[in-house]
């Protein structure tokens, strides 16, 4: 696909990863406490934030299908784009409608994004050699994402404790530094991103693309029927998506609430989600071990019960020492989920349709996150943000239950080790459409 080694392509995928997610470190500890600046209630907030869900889920497969059709970095340059003029828009958007206007254009970033250059990293890998092991990157790109968060947060901590630059305040200053980063990670994208395709007149192979794109979609939904590893693990986005609003939107409000400041709770969500992300990072780093012992399905399930604890802890846990903590264990855990949900549903599809099974994933995600704002959100206003930490533990716990069929998936494997090699594959084998 390439021409380049197993090792060239790990490392652009690690450098990529990590410029992709810089900026989020920066925008990670403002985002919540700057809406609520500019006048947004946590109710409107899950609105405001809803929009991106349901952009995600108007284009999350079209997207997927396009990508594994027209090519992975056409994509990933377009959603570059829009990723700009979305934070760009953020740096000024004052009212209720712009700042919905800003969740929308990141639903179609999220869109766009979702996938492709996972593909290519793995897609790129089995090119270069067909035996090699993609879990290794992905378990790296988990560490990746953690330390360039980790240090994304850090650099907004310093800022919002700088303070206001002239009309800029505090808390928009790491909005225009993240604006920034998001030109360096195009550039990067540009130059590191070697994907070769068949050549094609540009109007012609995006006719072309189009109209395989579609199938491309109806095969992956084809997939989802004929597994039902792979349709329990869609499932798990659900609870995850919805449950993942208590550490993402509510942290900040909970530890605002208990220092009593927006601007402090602010300036300690620096250094404090430079902290949680070094665990998030150490966390994708002990999957390898974790796997090795309990194997992936068991492993994903103790994980997500564990995150629901450190949640609980969250809501009830007193003084920001306390909070803080749980907070950087339920990143930890994260962390190390994130790899290991991913190598299992890697291990459902082989063939063409890569970014279409990972597009229905993150499909289930993003309207499940969007649900779980308004809801968790309205929860928070009229009964406060404890109880509505409680009601996300509870759903991040749940999503432990559809691990089941990987892990009797798992078993049948084993006990079928010593079978002829030309008996029947296990019916939740990983399914080719080649």
């Amino acid at each position: 696909m390439t021409g380049l080694s197993v090792r060239q392509v790990r490392a652009r995928y690690l450098v990529l990863h990590g410029l992709r997610w810089l900026p989020v470190g920066l925008l990670i500890p403002v985002t919540i406490l700057l809406m609520q600046e500019r006048g947004l209630s946590l109710t409107q907030i899950g609105v405001v934030a809803a929009a991106q869900g349901l952009l995600v889920l108007a284009l999350e497969l079209p997207t997927g299908g396009l990508a594994d059709a027209l090519g992975r970095r056409p994509l990933l340059v377009v959603a570059a784009l829009v990723n700009l003029l979305s934070t760009g828009l953020l740096v000024v958007a004052d009212t209720f409608a712009l700042l919905v206007a800003v969740w929308a254009l990141q639903g179609v970033y999220r869109a766009l994004d979702s996938g492709p250059l996972e593909s290519w990293y793995v897609d790129s890998t089995l090119a270069a050699d067909p035996d090699a092991s993609y879990e290794k990157g992905l378990s790296q790109g988990g560490t990746v994402l953690g330390f360039s968060i980790a240090a994304g947060a850090l650099v907004s901590g310093g800022l919002i404790a700088l303070g206001p630059l002239g009309p800029v305040s505090a808390l928009t200053v790491p909005v225009v530094a993240a604006l920034a980063l998001q030109v360096v990670s195009l550039v990067a994208l540009l130059a590191l991103l070697d994907e070769r395709r068949p050549a094609a007149a540009g109007a012609a192979a995006l006719r072309s693309s189009l109209a395989i794109a579609g199938p491309m979609v109806g095969q992956a939904f084809g997939l989802l029927r004929r597994s039902r590893v792979l349709a329990a693990l869609v499932v798990v986005e659900l609870f995850w998506g919805f449950g993942m609003v208590t550490f993402e939107n509510l942290l900040p409000v909970r530890l605002a609430d208990v220092v009593g400041d927006p601007d402090r709770a602010a300036a300690l969500l620096g250094p404090g989600s430079t902290v949680a992300w070094l665990a998030s990072a150490a966390g994708a780093a002990l999957v390898p071990l974790l796997t090795r012992r309990l194997g992936a399905a068991p492993t994903a399930m103790l994980l997500h019960v564990v995150q629901g604890a450190t949640v609980v802890g969250m809501g009830l846990l007193g003084g920001p020492v306390g909070v803080l903590i749980a907070y950087f264990a339920c990143y930890a855990v994260h962390g190390a989920a994130n790899p290991v949900y991913k190598g299992l549903v890697h291990r459902q599809v082989d063939g063409p349709n890569r970014t279409s099974v990972i597009s229905l994933t993150s499909m289930m995600g993003m309207p499940a996150a969007a649900l779980g704002g308004v809801v968790l959100g309205f929860v928070a206003d009229r009964a406060g943000v404890t109880t509505a930490m409680l009601a996300g533990a509870m759903a991040l716990a749940l999503a432990a239950a559809f691990y089941v069929p990987a892990r009797q998936a798992a078993r049948r494997d084993r006990s079928r080790s010593d079978v002829p090699l030309d008996a029947a594959p296990a019916p939740d084998a990983p399914v080719s459409t080649r």
